[in-house]
């Protein structure tokens, strides 16, 4: 049994910002979609609200990353507090046999 007894604010962070940065892309997808179909259903209206969309969906997974960011690192001091006052988690870990293979056939030249 071990226990995860802190974590790496900034490591934690990092990884949080990767994180919410693919969601940030996937959710600006759609949100590109949905400003592109706008566009065209209304092709006599103002464009200016769906240009406005675009230009959301193309910032998304910046806002998403560091926003990730600050959650990552805001979750990771909270959770070194909590760690500290209560112990941490309890993690069971299993070690897998490692595999040995065997080294390829050696090419004999002129075979």
């Amino acid at each position: 049994m071990f226990r995860l007894r802190s974590v790496g604010v900034l490591s934690s962070a990092k990884i949080f910002a990767v994180v919410q940065g693919a969601v940030g892309i996937l959710v600006g997808f759609i949100v590109l979609i949905v400003a592109l179909v706008g566009a065209s259903i209304a092709p006599s209206q103002p464009k200016l609200g769906m240009v406005g969309m675009i230009v959301i969906a193309l910032l998304m997974p910046v806002l998403y990353a560091a926003l990730g960011f600050v959650g990552g690192a805001i979750w990771a001091a909270v959770y070194n507090l909590a760690a500290q006052a209560i112990g941490g988690l309890e993690l069971e870990l299993e070690t897998l046999p490692a595999t040995i293979m065997a080294p390829p056939p050696a090419l004999v030249p002129g075979a």
